[in-house]
């Protein structure tokens, strides 16, 4: 049996970093990747991005040695990634910064709304209301991410995180200072308008979880195949008839909803910002998948259905 030989390149410097002989044929990236950590332990595997050309794509961790375009020795380019984080890590964080921080403008703890204010609750119903709503809405996402998603990247850059949790936090406080706020008014149409908004905010949040599952469902534990999402017998699943990332439309729907409620403006703009976000995140997710599928759909759109 014949060995192949691996030549590891600097991708900036063309610098040789190490060359690993009498490696399998079969082996994969993660495996060279193994590999390359005991030559040099401050490159985890999650760390580095090897590819085939200083500029081009990362070779992904399942790809095979003998069946990329290399002779019997291949010369693999490695770029640093940074440090790691690991996904699971950074949702824990960006979810559970807001659930706390809101509930401390709700209790109204001291130094927020001045000494008077200190732990007086508020006499709008609506307040409390929009509390256990956006409450409900972050420990939902805990709970996802501990027992539902699976994603298919381990880890993300540590940055990352820094960005992310300011979005959030950020939010989550800029609204939270103007609902819980003494001065506060509940919306113009009173019960009207909140029943509704509470309508919208209950559908969509049943409506993302039950996407949530379905997609979970899709990829068996420890795998990383790739499947077209349809519609199962759940009701809520059948936007995927209309839209590639219907978790996306009824996470956005779930923010109108709580926007319409509380008739707060840093609430419309969160839900405007998100619904910029995730649009950028759809229309990619819809490319990877008509490129990767040739028999789909083609009625759906992105996000909303029928127009974007």
């Amino acid at each position: 049996r014949k060995h192949a030989g691996v030549e590891i390149l600097d991708a900036k410097t063309r610098e040789k970093l190490c060359f690993l002989d009498k490696v399998e044929p079969q082996a994969t990236i993660a495996e060279i990747k193994n590999l390359f950590t005991k030559t040099h332990p401050q490159w985890y595997p999650a760390r580095q991005s090897l590819r085939l050309d200083p500029k081009g794509r990362s070779l992904k961790d399942e790809d095979v040695l003998q069946k990329l375009p290399v002779g019997t020795t291949a010369t693999l380019y490695f770029r640093d990634l940074g440090a790691q984080i690991s996904w699971v890590t950074v949702f824990l964080t960006e979810y559970a910064g807001p659930l706390f921080i809101y509930l401390l403008f709700y209790f109204r703890v001291p130094f927020i709304y001045g000494h008077k204010y200190d732990f007086t609750s508020s006499r709008h119903s609506v307040v409390h209301l929009a509390c256990i709503c956006h409450s409900f809405h972050y420990v939902k996402r805990l709970l996802e991410t501990l027992f539902v998603h699976r994603f298919s990247h381990g880890t993300m850059p540590l940055r990352n995180i820094f960005k992310n949790c300011t979005y959030y936090w950020g939010f989550a406080a800029w609204m939270a200072y103007y609902i819980n706020h003494p001065l506060y008014t509940p919306p113009t149409y009173g019960a009207q308008q909140v029943k509704l908004a509470l309508a919208i905010f209950v559908i969509c949040q049943l409506g993302n979880f039950s996407i949530h599952m379905a997609l979970r469902d899709l990829r068996p534990a420890g795998s990383k195949t790739r499947k077209i999402p349809y519609p199962t017998k759940n009701p809520f699943t059948w936007l995927f008839l209309l839209v590639s990332c219907p978790n996306y439309t009824y996470e956005v729907g779930s923010w109108i909803g709580f926007a319409i409620m509380t008739q707060c403006l840093p609430v419309a703009l969160f839900s405007l910002v998100g619904f910029t976000q995730m649009t950028i995140w759809a229309k990619g997710k819809h490319r990877s998948y008509l490129k990767e599928f040739r028999d789909y759909p083609p009625l759906r759109m992105p996000i909303v259905p029928f127009l974007l």
